[in-house]
């Protein structure tokens, strides 16, 4: 093998997918937190440690805002959200030598957040036949947690957010269970109809449908146009 073709292996740039024939095969191109994805792959693989925990921080800093607003739209709660994104960016590295550019980073990354919110809630549920719920979250703290920043130094301001958030939640909330996935993913975690297909398993035309009924039924919560 020649130099170019180890340099080509070792730092890929495109991933590549079988069309529907499985006869061949089309060139995809990675973006760039699937290129580091798998430059950190390899440095865990060569015994690396250090190096990758240090590139593995830029994956973090990507991806760490998004993460945020997924989590606290399956959790409501903003230390629920901070642990459920800290224990999925815990479980990426650790297993990072298990991800495949067949797939985007994102979308293996979100697959795993998702799974891991979806066993708190079962958790929270089952610990809450038994314990008296704790304090709601703050109002702040929901803010914190829905715009990744700090809350308005305006108290009127504070206040209409708040209220529009309250809305926008519980109309979320009365979504049937496939169309609030769907509307989350892409609102809050910024997905495209094609990633979340990728990250729910449906087709993508489903996705679409889904996606078009809860802006519908949204609209009509808020009393707009159904």
């Amino acid at each position: 093998m020649s130099a170019d073709s180890r340099n080509a292996v070792a730092s890929p740039t495109a991933a590549s997918v079988a069309d529907v024939s499985g006869r061949r095969t089309v060139a995809v191109p990675l973006s760039q937190d699937s290129r580091l994805a798998i430059e950190i792959r390899g440095l865990v693989e060569r015994g690396d440690q250090e190096e990758a925990r240090e590139r593995f921080g830029g994956l973090v800093a990507v991806h760490q805002r998004r993460a945020s607003r997924i989590a606290y739209q399956y959790l409501r709660d903003a230390a629920d959200a901070d642990e459920a994104v800290q224990d999925a960016f815990v479980k990426v590295f650790t297993h990072i030598t298990s991800y495949r550019e067949a797939w985007p980073f994102e979308v293996w990354f979100t697959r795993i957040l998702i799974n891991g919110c979806l066993d708190r809630r079962k958790m929270r549920a089952r610990r809450d036949r038994w314990f008296v719920p704790a304090a709601e979250t703050t109002g702040a703290d929901q803010l914190r947690a829905s715009t990744g920043g700090a809350a308005a130094a305006n108290p009127e301001a504070r206040l209409l957010a708040r209220e529009r958030r309250a809305r926008m939640t519980a109309a979320i909330d009365r979504l049937e269970g496939r169309q609030r996935t769907v509307f989350t993913l892409c609102h809050y975690g910024d997905c495209t109809p094609r990633e979340v297909s990728a990250i729910t398993g449906l087709n993508e035309s489903t996705v679409r449908v889904h996606l078009f009924r809860a802006a519908r039924k949204l609209r009509g919560l808020l009393g707009g146009q159904p």
